[in-house]
C-alpha cells in the first residue's frame, strides 16, 4: 500500500490515488513534502514534526495521514515519536513551572530544564515522597482541618504504609473552596443536552455550584440517615449527578457508584454489598430521541428509598413508589431561609470512606472498592502532574459515576481549578463532537472504543478542535491508527496514555507532556511510583523506566 512506502519514493500519482484528493491538491501536497524532505529528510523525527504541523490538516483524508506517518518512519524501528515537547511550552506546564522555580533546590546543581531533567524529577518523587506530596498539596491548594503528621508512616498495621496519618479533611469541600487561584465567578461547569446541539452551551459558576451542593446537602440531612451511611447514585453524569455526588461527600455520607447501564440484578448486587440506605436516580434516560427507563430498573432491584430526578423537565413523568421522593419535593425539604447558607462540611478522618466503587463483575460477583478521603487527592494529583490540568482548562471525559473515571473527572478538574465539560447524551456522534468544539475543550479524555466509533463515522468532520491541547486515553488498549487519527483531529496534539486502577484512584504508568510521545505507548512511571518486573519468586527483578 502507498502509505507503507518510504516518503522519498511517494509520487504525485500515489497521493492522487488517495480517495478525496484532487490532482491539483496532490501536486501541491507533493511540492510541500519535497520541500520538507529537502530540509529535514535526513532526520525522520524532524521530518515528521514538520509534516504533522505544516502539511497535514484534519480535512485531508486519513489515508494520506497514514501515508505520511508510515512513510516517514518506514525503517525507523520501534515506537517512533509522534509528538515532541516544545522547550518553551514545557516550561509552562504544571511540572515545568515548578521546576523552573525550584529545580536546583529539588534536584541539585544537575538541574538543566524541565525536559532534560524530567526523569530526575520522577525519581525525586519516589525517593522524596514527603517533599513531593507536600508540594503537590500546596499546588492544588488542599486544605486540611487537621494537618497530617507526615506523608507516609511505615507500620505493621498498614501494609505498604499509612498515608497522611492523623489528617482530617473533606475532599468535596475542597472542590468548592475559594483560594488564590479561584473566585466565585469562575466557570466550573459547561454543559449541553443532546438534541440542543445548536443552542449555546450552559455555564455554571463556582458560586452557583456551591449553592446547589449546599441545598442538596441540607436536604440529605433531612432523610434521617446516620452520618457515614451509604447513598447510591444511579443516573447519567450530568450537572445534577455532580451536585449530588459532592453533596453526599460534603455532608459526611458515602457515595455508592452504580452505572446507569446496569440491569436490575446488577444494581441489586451493588446495593446489597454496600448496604445503601437511599439512592438518587432518574425517571428516564434520553438517548437519540428515545427514552430508556431507569427508575423502573431501580424499583426492580428492590432499592431502598429513592429520590427521583425528572429527565430534562420540571416534573416527574411517572408515579413514584410509596416512600420515594420527587426531586422537587426533596429540594423543598429545606427552608428557603437556609438555602443560601454555607454548608459546613463534615471533616473526615483520612481513612474514612467517601465512595464505594466496584470491579466490573465480569468474572464473578463485583468486588467493592472503597475510596477514602485521601483517594481524591491521588486522583487530582495525576490530573496536575500527567494531564497538566489547571486554571483556564476545560476538561471533558465521557464517563459515568459508576466507574472510577467519573469521580476522577470531578476531583481532577475541581481540585485543580479547571472547568468540567459535561455532555448529557451519547458521546459517539456529532453532537458530542460539536460540544467539544463549542465548549472549547482543552483536555479531552477518551476510551479507545469511543475513538473507533468517531473514526468509523468521521463525525468530527468540519468541526474545529484546535482548542484541544492534549488528549488522555485509558480503560482499554489503544490502537496506533486510532491514536494517529485522534491526534490528527487537533493538529497533532499528543495523547497521554494512562494505566492504573480503581483501587489506587489513579495511574501507575503514564505519559507526560515533558517527554516525547509515541503512538499507544507509555513513557514514564507515574509520579511517586516505581515499577518492577517480578521474578518467579515474586521479588522485584527489573526496574522499568529507570536505570538498573
Amino acid at each position: 500500500m502507498a502509505h507503507h512506502q518510504p516518503l522519498h519514493s511517494i509520487t504525485i500519482n500515489d497521493i492522487e490515488a488517495v480517495q478525496g484528493i484532487s490532482a491539483a491538491s496532490a501536486a501541491q501536497l507533493h511540492r510541500k513534502l519535497t520541500e520538507i524532505l529537502a530540509t529535514y529528510g535526513a532526520d525522520a523525527t524532524m521530518t515528521w514534526q514538520h509534516i504533522s504541523q505544516n502539511l497535514l490538516t484534519p480535512e485531508l483524508p486519513f489515508a494520506f495521514h497514514q501515508m505520511m506517518y508510515y512513510g516517514c518512519y518506514f525503517d525507523y524501528g520501534l515506537d517512533p515519536p509522534v509528538w515532541l515537547p516544545d522547550p518553551e511550552a514545557a516550561k509552562l506546564t504544571n511540572i515545568g513551572k515548578l521546576l523552573e522555580r525550584r529545580g536546583k533546590e529539588l534536584l541539585g546543581p544537575s538541574y538543566k530544564d524541565p525536559i532534560s531533567s524530567f526523569s530526575d524529577f520522577q525519581e525525586f518523587t519516589v525517593s522524596n515522597l514527603e517533599m513531593y506530596w507536600k508540594i503537590v498539596f500546596e499546588e492544588m491548594n488542599i486544605s486540611f482541618s487537621v494537618s497530617p503528621e507526615c506523608i507516609l508512616r511505615e507500620t505493621p498495621l498498614h501494609p505498604g504504609g499509612q498515608w497522611l496519618p492523623g489528617a482530617r479533611l473533606n475532599p468535596a469541600k475542597n472542590c468548592l473552596m475559594l483560594n488564590a487561584k479561584r473566585s466565585l465567578s469562575d466557570i466550573v461547569l459547561i454543559t449541553r443536552d443532546e438534541g440542543d446541539d445548536e443552542a449555546p452551551v450552559t455555564k455554571l459558576t463556582l458560586q452557583e455550584l456551591r449553592s446547589a451542593v449546599w441545598r442538596v446537602a441540607y436536604s440529605i440531612d433531612t432523610l434521617g440517615l446516620e452520618k457515614g451511611s451509604a447513598i447510591a447514585i444511579d443516573m447519567p453524569m450530568d450537572v445534577n449527578a455532580v451536585v449530588i455526588y459532592l453533596a453526599i461527600v460534603i455532608a459526611g455520607y458515602v457515595v455508592v457508584s452504580i452505572a446507569d447501564s446496569f440491569a436490575p440484578t446488577e444494581i441489586a448486587t451493588r446495593l446489597m454489598i454496600s448496604k445503601a440506605k437511599a439512592i438518587f436516580t432518574q425517571d428516564f434516560i434520553s438517548r437519540g430521541g428515545k427514552r430508556f427507563p431507569l427508575y423502573s430498573k431501580v424499583i426492580d432491584a428492590q432499592s431502598p428509598m429513592s429520590v427521583v430526578i425528572p429527565n430534562r423537565s420540571s416534573t416527574p413523568s411517572i408515579k413514584l413508589r410509596d416512600g420515594d421522593i420527587s426531586w422537587h419535593d426533596f429540594l423543598e425539604r429545606v427552608d428557603k431561609s437556609n438555602r443560601e447558607v454555607a454548608y459546613i462540611g463534615v471533616e473526615l478522618p483520612v481513612e474514612a470512606f467517601t465512595n464505594i466503587l466496584f470491579s466490573s463483575g465480569t468474572t464473578g460477583n463485583p468486588k467493592a472498592i472503597p475510596w477514602t478521603a485521601s483517594t481524591p487527592l491521588r486522583a487530582a494529583a495525576d490530573g496536575w502532574s500527567h494531564l497538566n490540568i489547571g486554571k483556564g482548562d476545560v476538561v471533558a471525559w465521557p464517563t459515568n459515576l459508576g466507574w472510577m473515571m467519573g469521580p476522577l473527572l470531578i476531583y481532577s478538574a475541581l481540585l485543580n481549578g479547571a472547568t468540567m465539560a459535561l455532555y448529557n447524551g451519547s458521546p459517539l456522534g456529532s453532537g458530542f463532537a460539536k460540544f467539544v468544539q463549542d465548549a472549547k475543550v482543552t483536555m479531552l479524555g477518551v476510551v479507545p472504543s469511543i475513538v473507533r466509533a468517531w473514526k468509523s463515522t468521521n463525525c468530527t468532520a468540519g468541526l474545529d478542535w484546535s482548542s484541544i491541547g492534549h488528549f488522555a486515553s485509558t480503560g482499554e488498549a489503544s490502537g496506533m491508527d486510532e491514536s494517529l487519527w485522534l491526534m490528527g483531529r487537533a493538529h497533532y496534539k499528543p495523547v497521554i496514555e494512562i494505566c492504573g486502577g480503581t483501587e489506587i484512584g489513579g495511574g501507575f504508568i503514564a505519559g507526560s507532556l515533558l517527554q516525547p510521545q509515541s503512538l499507544s505507548a507509555f513513557s514514564t512511571a507515574a509520579m511517586g511510583c516505581s515499577l518492577f518486573i517480578l521474578g518467579e519468586d515474586g521479588s522485584p527483578r527489573v526496574s522499568i523506566f529507570q536505570p538498573s
